[in-house]
């Protein structure tokens, strides 16, 4: 049985991130993906919390990856969530590790006393964590014109409440404008 450890990201994984974020989202011309400079630009912004940027381990090697990262919802500079980017090695997919990572980044972010986390990406794959299109709460964004594909997901807090989910735009830190 493999043993998959999921963890905060350190120092050490920054090429192995690079190198993972860069496989899954290999770009047919052979450039390096906005993925991957995104990550690297969160990394010296004030957007970054390193505690939600984990990592999927599994025999020493990082194999999936998760990250949130600070968004702020206008007006009133209500404090959010970003996730992604979301990679897993092309090599090493379909085996959970993508579902993994993702989870223990949502825990960990519950655990911080984080309410609310945005996405884009398949409706699908991200209900199973619980994202619903955030049309629903009148959450708009860079990404709101593409529809269900647009999502939030409200977090428990400790005692098990449901916040309010507050409406409005949803406002990106300025690395995010590279993707």
């Amino acid at each position: 049985m493999t043993t998959v450890r999921l963890r905060p990201e350190g120092p050490a994984d920054h090429p192995d991130i690079r190198r993972l974020v860069a496989q899954a989202f290999a770009r047919s011309d052979g450039g390096s993906p906005p993925e991957v400079r995104l990550v690297e630009a969160l990394r010296g912004s004030d957007a970054w919390l390193p505690e939600l940027s984990m990592v999927a381990e599994v025999d020493g090697e990082v194999v999936g990856y998760a990250l949130l990262s600070r968004v702020w919802v206008q007006p009133g500079r209500i404090p959010a969530l970003a996730l992604g980017p979301v990679a897993v090695l092309p090599g090493r997919q379909r085996r959970g590790y993508g579902r993994d990572v993702v989870q223990a980044a949502l825990d960990a972010a519950a655990e911080l006393g984080e309410r609310l986390v945005v996405v884009l990406g398949n409706p699908a794959y991200y209900r199973r964590f619980g994202f619903i299109p955030a049309a629903r709460f009148g959450l708009t964004g860079p990404w709101s014109g593409l529809g269900d594909p647009w999502q939030v997901l409200v977090l428990p807090s400790v005692d098990g409440s449901r916040p309010v989910v507050p409406s409005g735009e949803v406002a990106y830190p300025p690395p995010w404008s590279q993707v």
